[in-house]
């Protein structure tokens, strides 16, 4: 396979008006895909944040593997950072982000109180890659639709305040990449949960990743959906035998490798081949 890289221009603008807004919050939400939780984590957010206060939060933890998404909320909580596993779409695990970014608050509370400090809503940062879900999150909090969203990366523009009830506002920021992935795979696993946009990846290459990591943990849930055995037929026949099975052909009746691609990840990216972590838990 070769290697995935990826960084628009918007995306250099975005870090740094991260790096200017950060003074403005009291905390980051890290919001993180729980099916990567170490892979989506962005290394520049990582050293923009520095000593900033954050919850991470993994989102999309309804396609993750429960099992490992608890592995990981643990190993994030062993490096004191507080963590929770949400989805932002149904909105569960999303009344328990403002308790919690309370409590991780607690020192700067205590430091408006010494000051005689009138209490004030928490300011918080929405940080992530592209399509983690962080304008999805903030409109779930909102209860309304207050920010552009779509699915497909870099859609949000510019920063934009939300507040949320009494006690919360929330400033949202586009999402953003790295330049160089140092770890080939990571650079999969973001093209395979829709971080990195199919228009600029080879999509049989990404395909055939999740069909190989398949054929390791679920072979079952290929037989299921697409009707054939991976141990049957050799791996490089996988996407023909789905192009055969869904009937994607081409001119001339060849079988359509790109469209059985497409559909492939289309299907891992709903859950349709089951609930899957591709990061293995640490600790």
């Amino acid at each position: 396979m070769s290697g995935i890289q990826w960084f628009p221009g918007h995306m250099a603008r975005a870090q740094r008006q991260v790096g200017e807004d950060l003074a403005k919050v009291d905390l980051a939400l890290e919001l993180v895909d729980a099916r990567i939780p170490l892979s989506s984590r962005n290394p520049d957010i990582d050293r923009i944040l520095g000593e900033k206060p954050r919850i991470i939060l993994l989102n999309k933890a309804d396609l993750a593997e429960p099992a490992a998404t608890r592995c990981f909320i643990d190993y994030f909580r062993l490096q004191s950072i507080p963590a929770l596993s949400i989805d932002a779409v149904s909105g569960e695990g999303v009344r328990a982000i403002a308790p919690l970014v309370e409590q991780t608050l607690k020192p700067l509370i205590q430091r408006w109180r010494q000051r005689g400090m009138r209490p004030r809503a928490f300011r918080a940062m929405v940080v992530g890659i592209p399509n983690v879900g962080k304008s999805s999150l903030i409109n779930r909090l909102a209860g309304r639709h207050r920010t552009v969203t779509a699915d497909r990366p870099g859609v949000t523009r510019g920063p934009q305040w939300v507040r949320i009830g009494q006690k919360l506002e929330l400033l949202d920021t586009p999402g953003i990449l790295w330049p160089k992935f140092e770890d080939p795979l990571v650079g999969f696993k973001l093209s395979a949960t829709g971080a990195v946009s199919d228009l600029v990846v080879q999509v049989q290459e990404v395909a055939q990743f999740i069909l190989q990591f398949l054929s390791d943990v679920a072979p079952q849930s290929v037989a299921e959906r697409y009707g054939f055995q991976m141990g049957e037929i050799a791996d490089v026949e996988w996407l023909d035998a789905v192009a055969r099975r869904r009937g994607f052909l081409g001119s001339g009746g060849v079988l359509d490798r790109e469209k059985a691609a497409i559909h492939v990840l289309s299907d891992f990216r709903s859950g349709k081949l089951g609930r899957h972590t591709l990061d293995k838990p640490v600790g």
